[in-house]
């Protein structure tokens, strides 16, 4: 096989790893947003929730750029067209994050419960927004977006976003991601939280781990009945042009085709739902901390099972299914992904190791914050 061949398989599967990453370390800081006026019923117990996530919440926010930039320079014609395709929910999830940062800062600075009520709400939707954005997404993917390409490459879009936002597949796939975060959030707040933010913390992260797997279950369903997307020809090593190229049909059932040839597959979205019967059932017996792996293990599962059903699909078109977006067309050159490759290699394990360090030195329980403590959140 062709080293560019490789070359592009490596990197369709360090982008499913980066999106696991940005799954489960963004999606514990917004599960805890989520949560924080759920769980805390005082201010002093949602300032003891805010500094569990305090000392990382920034350092996570790399997985976003280590996400988008890896579909920048790995992926170019994905980038462009997909920024293009969900441009307005790219800025709703912007701002939402934009927000975020700022409610952190500002909630605890001035004592007014109006004042850090309102705050509270910011960190709701901030912490909600993005993880519904975030798995609506990936179920838009699923179905296929409306767009095609020109004679000359230029792209054209022909569905509303509201479509993308309202349709039943991506509000499932959309209440299902913030289901997992709810759960990484609990769980993160068990591990850290005491009392009453932990018995509290502990009930929520049930019910996001069981709704999580339910939704799951549903969506595969509904993933098996539904048309997808499957490649007749197209070269392996072909260079980025989706204009041509490739052959692709349209078939009931066709994203479960991988399984069908690699049973081995099946393993996939079997780690997610083992992740979420085994989490719920650590925090149960009050394991937190192997409930935060079995969440881990659930967000892997539950995006390499996307991943398995769609590849070498990156973003099916419906328009023309023939310039569907696809790991063979839609990558950069060889020399571009052989020094992507070399970079990745060795910042990808410095950001793991840095992450790690973080957490194992700031480690141990949180107690709510001394009312004139300005230095905490």
């Amino acid at each position: 096989m062709d080293a560019y061949i490789y070359l592009k398989i490596f990197w369709f599967l360090i982008l499913g790893i980066l999106l696991m990453g940005l799954a489960i370390m963004v999606g514990m800081d917004m599960g805890v947003g989520t949560l924080m006026r759920f769980v805390g019923k005082t201010d002093g117990e949602r300032r003891e929730a805010l500094n569990i996530v305090g000392p990382h919440w920034d350092g996570n926010q790399v997985w976003f750029i280590l996400g988008g930039g890896a579909i920048f320079a790995a992926f170019p014609t994905l980038y462009a067209t997909s920024f293009s395709v969900f441009y307005i929910v790219m800025i709703l999830l912007l701002f939402s994050m934009i927000m975020r940062p700022v409610a952190f800062e500002y909630r605890s600075k001035v004592p007014s419960h109006r004042w850090r009520d309102s705050w509270d709400w910011v960190f709701l939707i901030s912490g909600a927004l993005p993880m519904i954005v975030y798995g609506a997404a990936m179920g838009n993917i699923l179905e296929g977006v409306g767009f095609h390409f020109g004679w000359d490459g230029q792209y054209y879009q022909t569905e509303s976003f509201i479509w993308y936002l309202l349709n039943p597949f991506a509000i499932l796939c959309g209440v299902l991601s913030l289901s997992l975060a709810i759960y990484q959030g609990g769980t993160m707040l068990m591990i850290r939280g005491s009392g009453a933010l932990y018995d509290r913390a502990r009930n929520y992260a049930s019910v996001g781990g069981v709704a999580a797997l339910v939704l799951f279950v549903i969506g595969g369903f509904m993933v098996s009945g539904m048309k997808g997307f499957q490649l007749i020809t197209g070269d392996p090593g072909m260079p980025a042009n989706p204009v041509s190229g490739q052959t692709v049909t349209l078939a009931n059932g066709a994203w479960m085709a991988n399984y069908s040839a690699h049973p081995i597959l099946w393993l996939v979205p079997l780690l997610g739902l083992a992740g979420m019967v085994l989490g719920v059932l650590a925090l149960r017996a009050n394991k937190p901390t192997l409930g935060w792996w079995m969440g881990a293990l659930a967000w892997i599962g539950t995006i390499g099972a996307v991943g398995t059903s769609m590849f070498p699909f990156l973003m099916p078109s419906t328009d023309n299914i023939n310039q569907s977006l696809t790991v063979w067309n839609s990558t950069g050159s060889e020399y571009n992904l052989i020094w992507m490759t070399i970079f990745g290699l060795i910042f990808l394990p410095i950001i793991i190791s840095y992450t790690t360090w973080c957490f194992r030195v700031m480690r141990g329980k949180v107690a709510a914050p001394d009312t004139q403590d300005d230095h905490a959140y």
